[in-house]
């Protein structure tokens, strides 16, 4: 059990939806445009999770470009994966199953919630909106919210300030290393799921306290 949690951040990729279809169907129609070879999903899997630009650089460089050319590139890549994403933002992904169970039965408890992702916020927006999960939560931060993105510790710390609770009693939820990680850095409770992408590692080496299978059980696992 974890005790005395006054609120909840929930991650989004991976965590809440699986956007993998989402991420594939926007990179590779980026990469196509620039002329540069595609990446598997099995590729896209392992690179997700700390953040777009992280992302696209990455796979420009999968494609065999130094990291001076992927810089050089990056920004026109990123304006073009921009409009991309937002043309299909969703339209390839799926909540979790017990996901929307989950989130309502910690907001019956009376818990806050605030989603925390590497995300551009409006993208992250908009997918929690179309998904049916934006009305859960109180708060909605992206990976261009703060200065810097999970795993360093801000993005929570700041993620606290807004939820007014201390770190020790606010639990994180989330997929990754970044979640795990930023979590201790910050000093928040941490659980992580099972599923989702952790950049080809296994999720129990990640920093956690428990692991579920299923946001579902996150309600008896609160004291």
């Amino acid at each position: 059990m974890i005790a005395n949690i006054q609120a909840v951040i929930v991650d989004l990729d991976g965590t809440m939806v699986d956007t993998l279809g989402d991420f594939d169907a926007a990179l590779n129609a980026t990469l196509r445009e620039l002329h540069r070879p595609a990446v598997t999903r099995a590729d896209i899997e392992r690179m997700v999770g700390k953040g777009s630009m992280h992302l696209i650089r990455t796979a420009l460089q999968h494609g065999g470009l130094d990291a001076a050319a992927a810089a050089a590139l990056l920004d026109t890549a990123w304006a073009r994966y921009q409009a991309h994403y937002r043309a299909i933002n969703g339209a390839h992904s799926m909540v979790y199953p017990g996901v929307a169970s989950g989130l309502a039965a910690l907001r019956a408890r009376g818990l806050t919630l605030a989603c925390l992702t590497n995300k551009p916020l409006a993208f992250a927006r908009e997918l929690l909106q179309a998904k049916g999960l934006a009305g859960h939560f109180a708060h909605v931060f992206g990976g261009d919210s703060f200065e810097r993105q999970k795993p360093d510790p801000l993005p929570l710390r700041k993620t606290c300030e807004a939820l007014g609770t201390p770190a020790a009693v606010t639990l994180m939820v989330g997929d990754s290393q970044n979640d795990g990680l930023a979590a201790r850095a910050a000093g928040c409770p941490v659980v992580l799921v099972t599923y989702g992408y952790n950049h080809g590692e296994p999720i129990d080496r990640a920093p956690h306290d428990r692991l579920i299978g299923s946001l579902a059980e996150l309600d008896a696992l609160i004291a």
